[in-house]
């Protein structure tokens, strides 16, 4: 199977887009002042993001401890079993790395209260200008765009399972096309095989006759065979000539009448 085809490829794509979009919302993040409502958000954000990528990798480590069972099954080996472990691994890192620095920079950050009820959809006790209802507003949103995230990536696995099913039948089918065809090779060759014998034993048979007859016959016996062929081939060539003669001469008949 191709890399293009393989769905430990489509998935692992999908995921490096993801993470290099945590990381470019990262470095977005780095230069936005603390405290301000946009990095609240984007800290929500990234933080959501870190574990989304993360319960996506989990699930990649689990379809590689699958193939790892039985890898020639799968039309893997060793090596690239190694290199879709380490490429987990340190996906793993870079998330962690962007998750330790978000905590630590939210840690550390005087607003540290406010994020926290940001981040667990709290109302917010000291900052009474800002109606609940729109913090509620805010949890139904994001709990939407969560739900819609898993049941879409639910989907795309999902069209890729069946994808994977659809190929397995066809191989499926090309093998039994293939069983089939050898075993009705097999059933000519035995008959092929039977013809042979049959042949070969009628042919022994001649040849033991021939044997006895020309054992019976002696040195005399045998040239007068051979003459008595000899003019039988010689009877028979003069009468095709003949024949020959008298269509022509029957032919140039009819031509001239």
């Amino acid at each position: 199977m191709s890399k293009a085809q393989d769905p430990f490829y489509i998935v692992k794509e999908e995921i490096q887009d993801s993470i290099d979009k945590l990381q470019a919302s990262f470095h977005q993040w780095e230069r936005i002042p603390p405290g301000t409502g946009e990095q609240v958000h984007l800290t929500k954000d990234l933080l959501a993001n870190c574990e989304s990528i993360e319960w996506q990798v989990d699930e990649l480590d689990k379809a590689i401890l699958v193939a790892a069972r039985d890898p020639s099954w799968y039309g893997i080996d060793e090596v690239e079993l190694e290199n879709r472990r380490r490429w987990t691994t340190n996906s793993r890192i870079q998330v962690a790395d962007v998750k330790k620095a978000v905590g630590a920079g939210k840690g550390n950050d005087n607003s540290a209260s406010a994020i926290r009820r940001e981040l667990m959809r709290l109302p917010n006790s000291q900052q009474p200008d800002i109606p609940h209802q729109y913090i509620a507003k805010d949890n139904d949103d994001f709990i939407a765009s969560e739900s819609d995230r898993q049941m879409l990536l639910i989907k795309q696995q999902d069209e890729e399972l069946d994808e994977l099913s659809a190929s397995v039948q066809r191989i499926g089918g090309v093998g039994l096309t293939i069983h089939e065809e050898l075993l009705a090779q097999e059933k000519i060759l035995d008959e092929l095989g039977t013809e042979m014998d049959s042949t070969k034993n009628r042919l022994d048979f001649v040849q033991t006759k021939m044997a006895m007859v020309m054992k019976k016959a002696g040195a005399k016996g045998q040239i007068m065979i051979i003459i008595f062929l000899l003019l039988l081939f010689i009877i028979l060539f003069i009468l095709v000539c003949l024949i020959t003669m008298q269509c022509g001469m029957l032919l140039e008949q009819s031509e001239g009448e």
